[in-house]
Formats: structure tokens, C-alpha cells, sequence
């Protein structure tokens, strides 16, 4: 079995790559580059690809299947950046990873106290040796209402976090889960945005999700909410946040995620003009937190999201049976 990856992070990736060799029987190569149409020939003899987020659209596809490659494998959860649809027509196998849900749930969390304890607000002041307490009054997050979107597996981690420090937690779901039962209360979709203090998304990216948060759930909320997304940047309409932070309707806002940031994340951009004026401007707000896409970085989860990569790649080659799998 022969792989090519792209997107390659020589300092964390390559100790695991270099790790499965002997359990997988595998050989691979490499570039740090995103794929696109002038790469693609480097992996020109290669069975599989795997990449991380990245734009794979249906022409990319056609290039690596030309190509001879058979199998695409991307090392993230989400997958709305390869051209399903288009794989599934040209006969192309696509996978995905999954991995433990903690690192991504405490990174949530944390963005939560970090809001309701104005941290950012605080620290800025420190630096040039402000230290009244004047504007520095926080909230305790175990007062908080805080209504949870997507009750997968990161969703269900998040909620039993918020538990453990008090918190009222609304879910709105169709499909109630047993494990959240005695933790949740089950409510209505507007009832959850007008009744939360704190709204965390942790859906999946579908069409039926563009734009979940729009201009009409923003004003459905009450005055002064904190918007978490640690999730995927579409569901959150990103003129009507920037509208709802103006107005003061949003408190606080901490985004790891955001539209258009594919080819923006994950590269050395230092001294760059940036072409994403929604960035340009949340960026100018005081009380907005943009990370860069990093709530699953732990050194756990790269290993994981590695080696479930591989034996994705090698069951579609043995056409073994596995859930990842989606074409």
C-alpha cells in the first residue's frame, strides 16, 4: 500500500506516520502543500491520498483518479470539504477519522469561562500595567443557562463538563439520547436560543445547517448572549454575528472556527494581507476570541487521527466493512 499525504506536519505527524509503518505495512510520502492541481502529480503511483481541511472539489478528484489513486482519507472529523457527491460518481473510496471527544469538549469549555471571566479584556489591561478592576467583573459559568446544538459525541462530552459546574443545559433534538437523561432539559429550538445565556455549536456542516445561526435566531436571543463554535464555520452566518456584536445582542463571541477559512489555517501567514474581511472584522472586537481552528490539538488526537487515516485506507483496500468509510 502505497500513500501520499498532503498537509504533512513533519513536527508531530511524522512520529506516528513512521510509528504504523510496521502494523500497517504501508510506505508513504509527502509534502507540507495543500493539494491542488499543480501538485497533484507527486502522487502519481500512490493507491491512497489522505489531506486534512482542505478545498477538494470535483476537478481535484478527477486529477488524483487520472492519477490511478483510489482512496482518499482525510484526518479530520468533518468531511464538507471533499466533493462526496463527486467521489461517489467517479468510484472514488472517501474516509474520515473520528477520535475521543475530551480535547475538543475542555477546549469548549474553556473558551466559555474564558468569556464569562473576561480574560482577554483582563490580560490586554495587565500588559500595559492597568490593574483596577473597573470593566473586569466576570460571571460565574455554573449561573449560566447554556444551550447545546449538536448532541454528538463531543455535544455529550461538553454537556457532561457542564454539569460537574452547575449549569442549566437545553438541548433541542429529535432523537433523545438515554445517556443524557437527569442532564438536559429538552426544549423547543427558540425556546433554547431565547432562554441561554451561552449557545455552543457542535453540529455537523449540511446543507440542512448552512447558516443555523442567522439574523433571525440572533434576534430571537436574549440581550448579551456568548456564542461558542469549536463546531464548523457555515453554521453560523457570519454578517449577521458581526450585525448581532454591533448591536451588543452578543456579548462575547469564541469562534475556533470560521467561514471561507479553508487554505487559511494551519500555514505560516506572518506579514500577509489576509483576503477575509468577515476575519478583518471580528478581529477588531474586543470581546471576540478567533483560535485558529486548534480545539482538537492534542497530542492524542494526532495520533489517532493518523493511524484511523491508515486503517481507513487499508480497509478499502481489503474492502473491510468500517464506519469511517463513506463512499
Amino acid at each position: 500500500m502505497k500513500i501520499f499525504v498532503y498537509c504533512f506536519r513533519e513536527f508531530d505527524e511524522k512520529e506516528f506516520f513512521d510509528e504504523l509503518v510496521g502494523k500497517y505495512g504501508y510506505t508513504y510520502g509527502y509534502t507540507a502543500e495543500h493539494p491542488n492541481l499543480k501538485n497533484a502529480k507527486l502522487a502519481e503511483g500512490y493507491d491512497a491520498v489522505s489531506v486534512t481541511v482542505c478545498d477538494f472539489n470535483a476537478k481535484l478528484l478527477d486529477c488524483f483518479r487520472e492519477l490511478g489513486v483510489k482512496y482518499v482519507a482525510t484526518r479530520s472529523i468533518g468531511y464538507d470539504h471533499i466533493d462526496i457527491q463527486h467521489a461517489k460518481k467517479v468510484g472514488m473510496k472517501v474516509s474520515h477519522v473520528s477520535y475521543e471527544p475530551d480535547s475538543v469538549a475542555e477546549y469548549t469549555v474553556m473558551l466559555m469561562m474564558m468569556g464569562c471571566r473576561r480574560i482577554c479584556h483582563i490580560l490586554d489591561r495587565a500588559r500595559i500595567q492597568d490593574f483596577s478592576l473597573k470593566g473586569k467583573l466576570g460571571k460565574d459559568l455554573g449561573d449560566c443557562t447554556v444551550g447545546v446544538i449538536g448532541t454528538g459525541r463531543i455535544g455529550m462530552a461538553v454537556i457532561k463538563y457542564l454539569k460537574a459546574f452547575g449549569c442549566r443545559v437545553l438541548v433541542n433534538t429529535s432523537h433523545q439520547k438515554e445517556e443524557l437523561s437527569g442532564l438536559v432539559e429538552y426544549t423547543e429550538f427558540d425556546t433554547l436560543l431565547k432562554e441561554s445565556d451561552i449557545i455552543t455549536l457542535h453540529a455537523s456542516a449540511s446543507k440542512e445547517n448552512y447558516h443555523l445561526i442567522d439574523k433571525k435566531a440572533f434576534d430571537i436571543m436574549k440581550n448579551g448572549v456568548m456564542i461558542v463554535n469549536t463546531a464548523r464555520g457555515t453554521l453560523i452566518d457570519t454578517d449577521a454575528l458581526i450585525d448581532a456584536l454591533e448591536k451588543g445582542k452578543v456579548s462575547h463571541a469564541a469562534l475556533d472556527v470560521i467561514e471561507n477559512e479553508y487554505g487559511l489555517y494551519y500555514i505560516n501567514r506572518m506579514g500577509n494581507c489576509i483576503i477575509n474581511r468577515q476575519m478583518a472584522v471580528l478581529k477588531s472586537f474586543p470581546n471576540v476570541i478567533l483560535s485558529p481552528h486548534t480545539a482538537f490539538y492534542t497530542r492524542k488526537v494526532v495520533s489517532n487521527m493518523v493511524e484511523k487515516a491508515i486503517q481507513c485506507i487499508c480497509d478499502m483496500e481489503k474492502n473491510v466493512e468500517n464506519p469511517l468509510i463513506i463512499t
